[in-house]
């Protein structure tokens, strides 16, 4: 698949001046210089001042409060909830939107709407959030987890197909830390075989592929509301689509099996249900964090567009790519790797504990999914067990073998969260300089 470095695709765009008052700060001491030593080695320690998240104001406690006096608190008598997934269906471009009580229960939801269960494999992506592995087994299905394209982070979509058996049931991608995956193969690969595609968008509010909304593609998408998303409110989630019948079987699913009056079975026989609904707090939270939703968008896309660029410059530091559909990332997380060779062979757990020194927090990022005791133990579970066998689930440890994963992930993977790109350009100039100090003064650091 072709790909494209982040500084291609950005679209010039201008933020209103309320926006930047709104946006967290960072502020680092003045003067920094190359020459000057990294703070373990004695340097000065740079000042820096991060916002809090979420961002707020009167528009949040208003919201609030007329939910409170309302007397209206849940959906089933409340008319924020209706009002909020009318405004969420139009931004993502969709017909229909579906708001729960998290990025988990959405993807629960569809699972109940498509009757996933004993027997089906569902395949996605092992560099994930542990939550997309965890819906699948929910439901004793067999989660199918697919290697790692290291350059863009995202699913590998040439293994994707080769994993597809009589049993899989769907395909759920996940547009990693906010920016797509490669949506056409994946599509392509859901028609050849008349799979169903689930989006999981939970870190992608606002991706663009070719200019639409992600979440808009398969047959349902799903979003997270979770505190550190780029849209929140504490917990929450919502599903998005554009088949009527598909969201009608999502409500009722989370609704215990039952229609909007609470008194008609909609599932069908033996079809399961339970209560995933939101509050109407939550959904009067969520209208008004929108109220900033696209101007919070456009300058983290500003400021990843110029950090790539710098990084760019940097030997060892290599941003990862988007697939040439992307028209716009989310960026609830930018991802770079890093070449410890160019380093003067610093580690990577050195690397970021001198950036987090100078007041730059860094992680590595998710792991080993596949290999670790929570998802190996599954192949002990008496239940798989006896659902599967003992040779299958042998079989299924052999077959989730992700040796670029691993690589990504033992060796190169690091990410800032999408608060640091809501600063000013300046303060990515400052991000660049400090890996550039450090890299200067690898050798020292390194003892």
């Amino acid at each position: 698949m072709k790909t494209i470095n982040r500084r291609h695709f950005l679209k010039a765009s201008a933020i209103a001046g309320a926006g930047l008052a709104l946006a967290p700060k960072l502020s680092f001491a003045q003067g920094t210089q190359s020459n000057n030593k990294p703070v373990l080695l004695g340097g000065r320690k740079p000042s820096y001042n991060f916002s809090r998240w979420p961002i707020y104001d009167q528009t949040e406690e208003k919201a609030l409060l007329e939910v409170l006096h309302s007397n209206k608190w849940g959906r089933l008598n409340g008319s924020i909830t209706t009002k909020f997934e009318a405004e969420y269906a139009k931004i993502h471009g969709t017909a229909h939107s579906l708001a729960v009580s998290s990025g988990t229960s959405a993807l629960y939801t569809m699972f109940g709407a498509l009757n996933v269960g004993p027997g089906d494999e569902v395949i996605l992506p092992v560099y994930t959030f542990v939550a997309s592995y965890n819906v699948v087994v929910l439901n004793y299905a067999l989660p199918i987890l697919i290697d790692t394209d290291i350059e863009t982070f995202q699913i590998d979509t040439k293994k994707m197909e080769q994993a597809i058996t009589p049993q899989t049931k769907l395909l759920m991608p996940v547009h990693i830390g906010g920016s797509p995956a490669d949506i056409d193969t994946i599509l392509a690969i859901g028609r050849k075989h008349n799979l169903p595609v689930i989006e999981d968008a939970c870190q992608a509010h606002l991706a663009e592929w070719k200019g639409k909304k992600v979440g808009s593609f398969g047959l349902g998408g799903a979003f997270s509301f979770q505190s550190s998303k780029n849209l929140n409110c504490a917990e929450g989630g919502a599903i998005t689509s554009n088949s009527k019948e598909f969201i009608d079987r999502c409500y009722s699913f989370h609704n215990q099996g039952q229609g909007g009056t609470g008194t008609s079975y909609e599932m069908g026989s033996g079809v399961r249900g339970t209560n995933l609904r939101i509050t109407e707090f939550q959904a009067g939270l969520l209208l008004a964090q929108m109220s900033r939703l696209e101007q919070q968008a456009r300058k983290r896309s500003e400021n990843a567009a110029y950090l790539t660029r710098l990084f760019n410059e940097i030997p060892g530091i290599t941003p990862a790519k988007l697939y040439r559909g992307t028209t716009n990332s989310a960026y609830h997380l930018y991802m770079f790797r890093y070449d410890q060779s160019k380093f003067a062979g610093l580690s990577r757990d050195r690397f970021i504990e001198a950036l987090s020194a100078e007041g730059i927090p860094c992680s590595r990022g998710y792991g080993q999914m596949n290999s670790s005791d929570y998802v190996r133990g599954l192949a002990s579970n008496k239940h798989y067990l006896k659902i599967y066998g003992e040779k299958t689930m042998k079989e299924w440890l052999e077959r989730n073998q992700c040796p670029q994963n691993d690589k990504l992930t033992k060796e190169q993977s690091l990410w800032f969260t999408q608060t640091m790109l809501l600063g000013e350009r300046s303060d990515m100039d400052k991000i660049a300089e400090a890996v550039r100090r450090i890299q200067k003064f690898a050798k020292e650091l390194k003892k």
